[in-house]
């Protein structure tokens, strides 16, 4: 049976030490650009590197969301963004966009990648596109069902994994 991962969305840096300090195993956070929390207390590069360092200090995992549907005008930023998150050294970017998907690919060549439920994942070829690309997780939709995600995970490699909110 696979390990169940306890991910704990983190909004501040209080909230990642407090998240990892009660037993999450890994947290997902935004930056201040390319994420769909735009109102949100999202991280500076200084706390992203501070919280990183925190939840790495005590086996944990953070993953980091690039997760906007990207206009032309966004691509520069989103390769410069990038370029800045081999020094932040996350364990995963989470993305939407297949256009901000070949970027992180680029400029991140060996980063894990998963796709945000942002991208409506609901049916197992979803899944196995993202997965033909190198994609190692994909979150499903919200509004499938535990046997549609039993169905999905009978028809892709058993590498890929599965992430759903709960």
């Amino acid at each position: 049976m696979r390990k169940t991962e306890l991910l704990i969305p983190a909004g501040s840096l209080d909230v990642l030490k407090t998240a990892v300090i009660y037993g999450a195993d890994a947290v997902y956070i935004g930056g201040e650009a390319f994420g769909l929390r735009a109102k949100a207390h999202n991280f500076s590069l200084e706390d992203m590197k501070e919280g990183i360092a925190f939840a790495h200090a005590r086996g944990v995992k953070v993953y980091v969301t690039a997760n906007i549907l990207a206009h032309n005008g966004d691509l520069p930023g989103v390769e410069a963004y990038f370029e800045e998150m081999r020094d932040v050294a996350p364990d995963a970017l989470i993305i939407t966009d297949p256009g901000v998907f070949a970027i992180a690919r680029r400029v991140l060549p060996d980063m894990e990648i998963h796709i945000s439920t942002q991208a409506n994942n609901t049916n197992y070829g979803t899944y196995l596109f993202w997965h033909g690309l190198g994609a190692r997780r994909v979150v499903s939709a919200r509004e499938l069902s535990l046997a549609e995600i039993r169905e999905i995970r009978d028809h892709i490699p058993q590498d890929m994994q599965i992430e759903s909110f709960i």
